[in-house]
């Protein structure tokens, strides 16, 4: 698809103090209304340290039927940003045209249903653990008239913005490893189990120790499944370890079930055989 415009459309726009969303009675601006709004199929955006994510939006668009969005000099999307839209430290637009589809038409409107992809880099789009939040969605609207020459330039944009419509979680991606040592052990010794939990860091784009938190170590004897054992807490630099009886040969690992700001995370298993 084209890639959308929406960057250039907003060149200056929101860098203005005070940008408020103008009502949608006021002069000049389309009666837009947007609805429906999901961000991520309801589902929190997680984000490590490299991987880009691609974030699906969909929602209804009810529009004039008499005006054209053309997403040439006329654009409307949907945009993630965390603040108010008073003061937005951060913003996410998406990637090309939204794809709609008119599903009611009157007289006077056009009722469409959207669906548009939005891209998290971690390198590009999140800068710091503020980022690590709740995020809104916003209806965007604008139109550009430019002229451009090679001798020429002219351009005015007029921009408005529809906030508060749906709300998503912004997550750090988080790892965790667990190593079951002595292996093989004897019946009745023993068994140390240490591990590491760390997370995504979005500044410095690296995965960074994450102390004081509840881990839980599982145990999966041979041919059952996983149950809790006890929960520690995370040490130094995101430091597990541990140590329980052995009985049974089986698996071992490590389980953060997550916070607001990180998401939840299960190591891989190590498997110990008992004797």
């Amino acid at each position: 698809m084209r890639k959308l415009a929406i960057g250039t459309a907003l060149s200056g726009a929101l860098a203005l103090a005070g940008l408020a969303a103008p009502a949608a009675s006021a002069a000049g601006t389309p009666d837009l209304t947007f609805a429906g709004v999901t961000v991520n199929n309801g589902k929190p955006i997680v984000v490590g340290i490299s991987k880009a994510v691609t974030v699906p939006v969909s929602y209804t668009l009810t529009r004039p039927k008499d005006l054209v969005i053309d997403q040439k000099k006329t654009f409307q999307a949907v945009i993630l940003y965390r603040g108010t839209l008073r003061t937005m430290p951060n913003e996410v637009d998406p990637d090309a045209a939204p794809n709609c589809t008119p599903t009611t038409t009157t007289d006077t409107t056009v009722t469409e249903s959207c669906t548009e992809t939005i891209t998290v880099d971690p390198g590009d789009s999140l800068f710091d653990a503020a980022d690590a939040t709740t995020w809104k969605a916003a209806g965007l609207y604008a139109h550009a008239d430019g002229t451009v020459s090679d001798d020429y330039l002219h351009n005015e944009t007029d921009v408005s913005i529809w906030g508060n419509l749906a709300s998503v979680n912004v997550q750090r991606a988080a790892k965790v490893t667990a190593n079951a040592s002595p292996e093989p052990v004897t019946k009745g010794k023993t068994l140390t189990v240490k591990g590491k939990l760390t997370r995504a860091n979005w500044e410095s784009l690296k995965y960074t120790g994450y102390q004081g938190r509840t881990v839980l170590l599982q145990f999966k004897a041979d041919g059952g499944s996983y149950k809790n054992v006890k929960a520690i807490t995370s040490g130094t630099g995101g430091a597990l370890s541990t140590t329980v009886t052995a009985t049974k040969s089986g698996t071992y690992r490590f389980v953060f079930t997550g916070t607001a700001t990180t998401a939840a995370k299960a190591s891989a298993g190590d498997h110990v055989t008992v004797r």
